[in-house]
């Protein structure tokens, strides 16, 4: 503790007193030294508390400028300055506007209250306070003015992150790109050509419902965790960050350099970036947000690429065909997983780890086509993706009740299906309905309990698994779990000791 007993009017601590983000600092203001003596007594059996004291009121607002208090006590009958003035000073000076003041009077005055209040008083106490009483009221203060303090800090640094994306959005982020583009004559000149490149397109899955269940700055850092990581990794692979549009990515590699292998460099670029998703929701966890998925789609082209725009607002952009097929495909991932397409499958070659493939009839093209899931990449990259877990299915005794439209792009169909939901894993669900399930089909769920009450009408699904001899009986995959029903699932669960539920809410 820091006491000063002085009649000089200069008086100032005895002691630097720089406030940390921990520690309670109190001033008190009061023209008699027995006060402040006995209120340093009062609070003299706390470690956390440091105290300064000053009995000249002309000195309290260069004081409180120099040691940061996190509460100020002060009387109000004083020489010089009355404390209702001094009260009018706290709260003109911009270091101790927002510092909750505890006025210290000898008795109970309604009036002197009320216009103690009025000025900006955050407290009123009769003198000499309770010791415990006066700890509390102390402690309850500074806290939430620590608090405070705190949370300015956190968007300060949040400011800075948010600052870096909006300088990166639609820019150059390796030194290459801004070498080719920004220092060479013809670099920002307008126009455009023909380039076979790869794509990449990246996804948070279910995150358009995550951002509707919490607070906008939260968001904002699941996406700076998530866009940070991710553009580390990119760099690492020399791809070109084309533009980030909200949690997706869209990369270029093969310009504005072309590179022999581009599509090789992609795919493993994919590879890692599916394996830092534990690493990106351990920093989650920690500020105790939900667990994010990535799906990750590729494609290699022909696209036109250069600089559009104006002379005012130039972007460098890829369009094409092959851009718009790339979203395609990204579209039928689930979290987690990678498709490619056949012609980056053929530029690759053989070192690419394939562990399905399927037909597909992406919307806007005549012809269907086959995309592949991938695991892994030999060769010199010589990346994999973790083993897949078993899923273990549990069967409800009780079926639950569902109803199910189907997703077009982000809109429902008008038309809903019935159904009941029959066995439950971590990830998904087995569903008989009255509807053909068709594979890659996304879908909203409204889910029901045993007895017709509902849980939710947000859940959303994949159909990722489906039953020739039994059309209508299916498997999805959640994209994106409310909290109500995680913890109905949870519940559910329970008994059978299988593990509680780490999914996207």
């Amino acid at each position: 503790m820091n006491f000063v007993s002085d009649n000089d009017k200069s008086v100032i601590p005895t002691a630097a007193a720089a406030l940390t983000p921990h520690r309670i600092t109190v001033l008190l203001v009061d023209d008699q030294t027995i006060i402040g003596e006995a209120v340093r007594r009062l609070l003299s059996t706390e470690p956390d508390i440091d105290f300064h004291y000053c009995r000249d009121p002309t000195q309290a607002i260069k004081i409180a400028n120099q040691i940061s208090p996190t509460v100020i006590l002060q009387d109000l009958v004083m020489p010089e300055i009355d404390g209702l003035t001094l009260v009018r000073y706290f709260r003109a000076n911009p270091a101790t506007q927002q510092v909750p003041l505890i006025v210290l009077s000898s008795k109970e005055e309604a009036n002197t209250k009320a216009e103690a209040f009025t000025l900006g008083a955050n407290d009123y106490l009769v003198k000499l306070p309770d010791r415990l009483e006066l700890i509390a009221r102390v402690r309850h203060h500074s806290r939430g003015y620590i608090n405070r303090l705190e949370r300015d800090e956190a968007l300060k640094e949040l400011a800075k992150a948010n600052q870096f994306i909006r300088q990166t959005f639609g820019r150059y982020l390796s030194d290459d790109v801004v070498a080719t583009i920004l220092e060479s004559p013809a670099g920002a000149a307008l126009g455009g050509e023909k380039r076979y490149v790869t794509i990449m397109m990246t996804d948070l899955r279910g995150f358009t419902s995550t951002c509707e269940q919490l607070p906008a700055e939260d968001v904002v850092t699941i996406l700076n965790i998530y866009l940070e990581t991710m553009t580390e990794i990119i760099l690492k692979y020399q791809g070109t960050i084309n533009e980030f549009i909200g949690d997706a990515i869209v990369v270029v590699f093969g310009a504005p350099i072309l590179r022999d292998d581009d599509a090789q460099r992609a795919v493993a670029c994919a590879l890692e970036m599916q394996v830092a998703m534990a690493k990106v929701n351990k920093q989650c966890q920690v500020r105790g947000y939900p667990w994010v998925e990535q799906g990750i789609g590729i494609n290699t082209g022909e696209v036109i690429v250069g600089n559009i725009g104006s002379k005012k607002r130039t972007k460098y952009d890829v369009i094409g065909h092959n851009v718009n097929l790339t979203s395609r495909i990204e579209s039928y991932t689930v979290g987690g997983q990678i498709f490619i397409s056949q012609s980056t499958v053929t530029a690759c070659g053989p070192i690419v780890r394939i562990t399905n493939q399927m037909e597909v009839m992406p919307k806007g093209i005549k012809k269907p086509i086959i995309i592949y899931e991938i695991s892994g990449i030999e060769g010199q990259f010589n990346l994999f993706l973790p083993e897949q877990e078993v899923v273990q299915w549990v069967e409800l005794s009780t079926p639950l009740p569902v109803k199910l439209t189907i997703l077009s792009g982000k809109h429902a169909s008008e038309e809903a299906y019935l159904g009941n939901l029959l066995r439950l894993n971590h990830k998904g669900a087995e569903i008989q309905a009255n509807m053909s399930g068709e594979k890659l089909l996304n879908l909203k769920i409204a889910l029901f309990d045993e007895t017709g009450q509902e849980i939710t009408t947000d859940l959303y699904a994949k159909i990722t698994h489906t039953f020739e001899h039994q059309p209508t009986l299916f498997q999805v995959h959640f994209t994106a779990i409310p909290a109500e029903a995680k913890a109905f699932f949870d519940k559910s669960l329970a008994p059978s000791a299988l593990y509680q539920l780490n999914l996207i809410y």
